[in-house]
């Protein structure tokens, strides 16, 4: 199933939001699949703890990179994104992903 992911180069952190399961929710607790290939881990989260953490909150800007892939795609990551922007804020992350309908 094809999701919509981001990729936060700074940080080499992979954030794949699903097509369903957090409707009615506020982003701050969708979950959503963190992929860290510096841990080589892969696990579902709530945003929350990523935007929570030091290593997210103390490193803006953020360049993120939006893509479509398959989660198996991110694991050998080759794609090309379809937008790049730089993050300076949560506020403009939250933008971000209202922009793509997220």
């Amino acid at each position: 199933m094809t999701k919509k992911c981001f990729h936060f180069k700074e940080l080499d952190w992979f954030i794949c939001f699903p097509s369903t399961g957090n409707e009615g929710r506020k982003y701050l607790y969708y979950s959503v699949t963190f992929k860290n290939p510096k841990k080589g881990s892969i696990s579902q989260v709530c945003l929350e703890d990523l935007v929570d953490a030091t290593e997210f909150e103390q490193n803006y800007p953020h360049t993120v990179g939006f893509f479509k892939e398959t989660i198996g795609d991110i694991v050998n990551f080759c794609s090309n994104y379809l937008e790049i922007r730089v993050v300076r804020s949560i506020e403009e992350f939250w933008k971000f992903l209202n922009d793509l309908n997220i």
